[in-house]
């Protein structure tokens, strides 16, 4: 038998960075964002010679290791390892030679969530070869231990549930990793044409957002006034994103976009930078209303929205800067898991 699963990435369309502590303990985070086709994959596979074998497959990564209730976490693979470690810790997995294997449809650093994901998709993956009885909100908080816990990983909270629930979400965040999903009902003609004018561009580059979001965390502990105002605004960017969505106010998408991206810069240094700010001043002349970096900043994936029929001449400008279009659609699933012979 092999288990298999997946979670769909995600784009944060408002509040983004709202969600981490210990913003999100002091004051209450906000965020909106909409799962997307691409996706984390994991598959757990009996095998006949004695031991573990743990592979990246987009990677080209691949560990091998003796039977063991406890793998190394040592930088290599920590991901898998760091969830297998913790179903042996909690559930017990069963004496048996196998092997997990895992690709993910964009790079890691990229601002689409991947780490999260792929975090869902392996706990997936093992509830389902297990049957673990567990519910959207236990494997979503599940996920969040083992990176933010665990494994002592940077970052905040909304890529986990996202990857779990699926669909265009309202997430509110509290103190004591307290989180509750609004599942937003929004018309299917909004949405299609928000999918429409929505284009999705990876500007080549990958970053480390772990030292983005440490700042951002030293910068409120240190009760800096300029970036907790920015997150303030950030939260009520993601509460004009719900009201514009919902009511079909689609023409304000990109303004509210711009919004956002204004203020964000001043949450911490190094979410823009001079080549973002050029290509970003670029779509907007080719006609762009607004776009927003995704996830911590510093590079990856950027989105913006363009009305009307501007999406093609962006496209053509942003083609110049030497990146790549992602064609997507929204996704309405999350986590799914299966098994097959």
């Amino acid at each position: 038998m092999i288990y298999r699963s997946r979670a769909p990435l995600r784009i944060g369309l408002a509040g983004g960075g709202t969600d981490v502590n210990p913003y999100s303990d002091e004051f209450g985070g906000a965020i909106l964002n909409a799962t997307i086709s691409h996706y984390a994959h994991a598959s757990i596979e009996p095998i006949q010679e004695n031991g573990i074998i743990i592979q990246a497959l987009d990677r080209k990564e691949e560990q091998r290791f003796e039977w063991s209730s406890e793998l190394p976490i040592n930088g290599k693979l920590d991901l898998l390892k760091g969830v297998y470690n913790r179903i042996q810790k909690d559930y017990g997995l069963p004496l048996t030679n196998f092997c997990l294997s895992t690709f993910v449809d964009a790079p890691a650093g990229s601002g689409l969530g991947t780490s999260s994901t792929l975090v869902v998709a392996v706990i997936g993956a093992f509830a389902e070869m297990l049957k673990l009885p567990l519910g959207e909100y236990d494997i979503a908080h599940y996920a969040f231990d083992i990176e933010r816990k665990d494994l002592m990983l940077a970052g905040g909270k909304q890529d986990q549930y996202a990857a779990t629930f699926g669909g265009v979400n309202f997430m509110e965040f509290y103190e004591n990793d307290k989180v509750i999903v609004n599942p937003l009902r929004i018309k299917q003609e909004y949405l299609n044409e928000l999918e429409n004018n929505l284009v999705l561009y990876f500007t080549a580059t990958s970053r480390e957002s772990a030292t983005i979001i440490k700042e951002q965390q030293k910068n409120v502990l240190e009760k800096n006034e300029r970036s907790i105002d920015a997150m303030h605004q950030l939260k009520e960017q993601a509460r004009m994103m719900k009201e514009a969505l919902l009511k079909g106010r689609l023409h304000e998408i990109g303004e509210v976009l711009d919004y956002g991206f204004q203020q964000k810069r001043n949450m911490a240094k190094n979410i823009s930078n001079a080549s973002i700010e050029t290509l970003y001043e670029a779509a907007k002349k080719a006609g762009a209303t607004g776009g927003k970096i995704s996830g911590a900043g510093g590079g990856g994936f950027m989105i913006f929205y363009c009305p009307g029929n501007t999406r093609y001449k962006v496209i053509d400008t942003l083609n110049n800067f030497g990146g790549e279009i992602k064609p997507f659609r929204f996704t309405k699933q999350g986590l799914t898991s299966w098994t097959t012979a």
